[in-house]
């Protein structure tokens, strides 16, 4: 799991010494300091929402954090259970569609208990139970494939389309929340355009 994490970081161009103080971190080497894990639950402008997850030595620092960087970029912090509903634990691998046909893949991973294929232009996402998602990543990979993303995540069972400035000052909301050293994921349930990503 943990080679798993630091390659994904790597691959996300994290920092080496980020990604060496987060293993610190979770192996309670960080000075003696204890860390908790912590998800916090909140709305996006357009009442998207957002699920923040933690790991933090000081959680009312990090819930002020939080509450500042939501609240100046169009959003606001919810009670536990306010939005955590919206969302569903999923295995997540995303594969460039140059590496096989959708027919050859979508046989390749159902055999493997695969739940779902999407088509998302550029790419293919496999959707997994979390306990199926290391026999369908053998898999992917056994067939030669490089996943782009694979991960177990928390995936939104609706969107909510943003344009214009909404999705613009969403994406900030992301942005700074990502940036902030307590947290370690952020997932929303937005959907927004190509050319709205572009413009942001």
């Amino acid at each position: 799991r943990l080679r798993k994490a630091v390659s994904d970081a790597k691959a996300g161009n994290m920092p080496n010494d980020t990604i060496a103080r987060a293993i610190r971190r979770g192996a309670g080497e960080d000075g003696g300091v204890t860390y908790e894990e912590i998800t916090y639950e909140g709305y996006g402008p357009g009442g998207v929402a957002v699920l923040v997850d933690s790991m933090t030595d000081n959680r009312n620092r990090t819930v002020a954090e939080i509450r500042h960087i939501s609240s100046k970029n169009g959003g606001n912090l919810g009670t536990s259970g306010a939005v955590n509903w919206i969302f569903e634990k999923k295995g997540y691998i995303v594969v460039p569609k140059s590496a096989k046909s959708e027919d050859e893949l979508f046989e390749l991973v159902t055999d493997a208990g695969a739940e779902d294929l999407r088509d998302d232009e550029d790419n293919f996402e496999i959707i997994t139970a979390p306990d199926g998602f290391d026999a369908v990543l053998t898999a992917v990979k056994s067939a030669g494939i490089e996943p782009e993303v694979a991960e177990v995540e928390m995936l939104p069972k609706e969107y909510k389309r943003l344009e214009g400035a909404e999705a613009k000052q969403m994406l900030k909301l992301m942005e700074a929340l990502e940036d902030n050293d307590d947290v370690q994921k952020v997932s929303a349930n937005f959907d927004i355009s190509e050319a709205d990503m572009a413009n942001a």
